[in-house]
């Protein structure tokens, strides 16, 4: 077990209104969300002497302006007067999950006392511009693909997807059920992009087609919004405002396929999928000491609906080739064995990159899911990212371990 399994927790968290577009800017957006955030774990924006996001900026090859497609960790320490009180700040350029994980290091380690990891999420203002390439030159990988129109992530990763299908017997109706049983969770979830626009399978089997297997309701939705949360360590935990959810463990990997040239630029194969995402997830089960039947609920990553098949997998709750089946039968539901995506996954309350599945893994853990709380789920998980490089599993408990 890892000797930092209990020694950091979450004890603060916020949501903004998620919009498809919202009338302020992003900057504003994050900078209320961090206060309400810190508000929350019952502590002042002068205690926070740590600071984490992961930037992103949603337009490829496009120029970025601070506060208005972008919020980095600069533009939030000057907004908020942090700059001289922060002991330690950092930037990600691999996905939400490290942002946290880092978060987790420093106030385990000391290195900071509070700190707050966030992630704002802006929607081009012109249709269809997330993710669109607007350069003008296509260099290095990309120059096989954007000029022909690849270069959106459901055709990334949509070509592995489509071989799992085919490889073990997977089929659109098999994920009709996890499409549907997402939306119904996001019911229950006052944030959720999606919480009053119920689903059927029929909707979904007969959704716009993108790339085949890949329809329209596979993929998550852009938005507008941001959502913070705040960890300080195990000790200082147990006082706070709010119950803590402590991290028991994460797991890590360097994957040693799916970076060379033609993988960069026609998406990873499933195989290296499957291999690296098993050493991510055993990293975790051996640093929590935690095993898959010890946990209650799993937020299981959905930036596009397949990776939760993947990750399925990889964390154990089912053999390779068999999440498709594994998922019916109401087994994932709210009161099934293993709730998934309580609520509603990207797919129902909208494109985070992963830090929904962190926070909400951490309210349930803490029992502060509200109607949608799990009954005795003193531990849950989350799967973050697609399950290359970057991705995390992290396991959270109600005790420390």
């Amino acid at each position: 077990m890892s000797r930092l399994a209990g020694k950091a927790a979450v004890v603060g968290i916020a949501y903004s209104e998620l919009e498809r577009r919202s009338e302020r800017s992003i900057g504003a957006v994050t900078l209320e969300t961090v206060r309400q955030a810190v508000e929350d774990a019952g502590l002042s924006l002068a205690d926070i002497d740590g600071l984490t996001t992961y930037p992103e900026i949603p337009v490829f090859g496009s120029a970025s302006i601070e506060g208005i497609d972008v919020v980095t960790v600069g533009f939030v320490a000057r907004q908020l007067g942090l700059t001289n009180a922060l002991r330690w700040h950092t930037q990600t350029r691999s996905l939400v999950p490290n942002s946290f994980v880092e978060a987790v290091n420093a106030v385990a380690s000391g290195v900071c006392d509070n700190a707050v990891v966030f992630r704002s999420m802006h929607n081009p203002a012109s249709a269809g511009q997330y993710n669109a390439f607007t350069a003008d030159r296509a260099a290095g990988a990309s120059q096989f693909t954007a000029p022909f129109g690849m270069h959106r992530g459901y055709q990334y990763y949509g070509g592995a997807y489509h071989r799992y299908m085919h490889r073990y017997g997977a089929t659109r109706e098999h994920m009709a059920t996890l499409i549907v049983n997402n939306r119904e969770n996001a019911r229950r979830n006052p944030y959720a992009y999606f919480r009053d626009q119920p689903l059927t399978r029929e909707d979904y089997l007969n959704a716009r087609m993108l790339a085949d297997p890949v329809c329209l309701l596979d993929c998550d939705i852009p938005v507008d919004g941001a959502v913070a949360l705040v960890l300080t360590s195990g000790e200082r935990a147990r006082d706070r405002k709010q119950p803590p959810a402590y991290v028991a463990g994460y797991g890590q990997y360097v994957s040693e396929g799916g970076d060379a040239p033609q993988d960069l630029a026609l998406g990873p194969p499933l195989e290296h999928v499957q291999a690296a995402s098993r050493m991510y997830c055993d990293r975790m089960w051996e640093s929590s000491g935690l095993q898959p039947g010890d946990v209650k609920a799993a937020q299981l990553y959905d930036g596009y609906s397949f990776f939760v098949y993947w990750w399925l997998e990889a964390l154990g709750f089912c053999g390779e080739g068999e999440a498709f089946e594994f998922i019916q039968d109401g087994r994932i539901a709210l009161d099934g064995e293993l709730p998934v995506n309580t609520f509603g996954g990207q797919l129902g309350e909208g494109r985070l990159h992963g830090i929904g599945h962190i926070a909400e893994a951490a309210r349930q853990a803490a029992g502060r899911a509200g109607e949608r709380q799990v009954p005795d789920a003193d531990v849950c998980i989350a799967g973050v990212g697609p399950l290359t490089h970057g991705s995390v599993p992290l396991a959270f408990t109600r005790e420390p371990v």
